[in-house]
């Protein structure tokens, strides 16, 4: 008895230390999103003298705040949406339809997972900048092309562990009931991997949304109206030096979205891996 209440002491002590590690860094953003530059440097650990939203009004000014939203939601929303749509008929087909050709395409795909992206950075910009010039032409529409072929693999990976697990008799009964392959699919199987399918929205909708070099490169020479919010928050940097007092409630305003997204959904992530990664 002893020793079961020294052990759930020890884990509670563990967990209270982890949350207060975790939280930390966010506080301290906070904090010091109500303060001036000066304050900043002086006492960063400070509570701030008052309550004064005049740094994060000038934030969305400065940065253009509400039209780098938009872009960065038209951009995560679709691409997240057809990384979902086609995944997920490519993992069942794979599953569905087994073969050697099936089987080798499969592992090509887990493979390029990894792959880092550093990797191909260059002869990316060189293949869709200067040889086909969709970077020039249609930047945006290039940078959702791009988080679709990036974010694919560990979609269909994640799918293709869930499906395994769905009995083919589900399929089979569907069939004898007059749906053909693209009924079944839609009104049989895609309903059943909702839990899979919000695990995988969410953490390509984390990625997407703070991702910074990838929009660098696709929409460096796009103008300011097309930036992301990561890339619209540089407005605060320079080569010598931050804006802090504007710098961090930009990081709170482009962090809170997402953040909300997380804490309402975050109990399909474990559930969904592990349905989707162990099976």
């Amino acid at each position: 008895m002893e020793t079961r209440l020294i052990r759930q002491t020890s884990v509670y002590i563990i967990m209270i230390a982890a949350l207060i590690v975790s939280m930390f860094p966010f506080v301290l953003l906070l904090i010091n999103s109500f303060k001036t530059n000066a304050q900043i440097l002086a006492s960063p650990f400070s509570l701030p003298a008052s309550i004064d939203f005049a740094n994060f009004k000038a934030a969305i000014q400065q940065m253009n705040y509400f039209r780098s939203f938009i872009n960065t939601f038209f951009i995560t929303f679709i691409s997240v949406a057809i990384i979902l749509l086609l995944s997920s008929m490519t993992a069942h087909y794979f599953v569905r339809n087994k073969s050697g050709l099936n089987n080798t395409l499969f592992m090509l795909m887990v493979s390029s997972m990894i792959i880092p992206f550093q990797s191909i950075m260059i002869p990316l910009v060189s293949v869709y900048g200067k040889m086909l010039g969709w970077i020039n032409v249609m930047p945006q529409s290039t940078l959702i092309f791009m988080y679709i072929g990036f974010g694919s693999p560990l979609a269909v990976f994640i799918y293709h562990g869930f499906i395994k697990s769905l009995p083919f008799e589900l399929e089979q009964a569907a069939h004898m009931d007059g749906c053909n392959r693209r009924q079944t699919f839609f009104k049989i199987v895609l309903p059943i991997l909702r839990p899979t399918s919000v695990t995988i929205a969410i953490l390509h909708i984390l990625w997407i949304w703070n991702d910074f070099l990838l929009p660098l490169i696709v929409l460096q020479n796009a103008g300011k109206d097309n930036l992301t919010l990561p890339l619209a928050i540089q407005v605060f940097k320079d080569i010598y030096s931050t804006d802090y007092a504007k710098f961090l409630p930009g990081i709170l305003l482009i962090t809170l979205p997402v953040l909300l997204i997380y804490l309402f959904a975050q109990r399909y992530i474990i559930q969904g891996v592990m349905q989707g990664a162990v099976k």
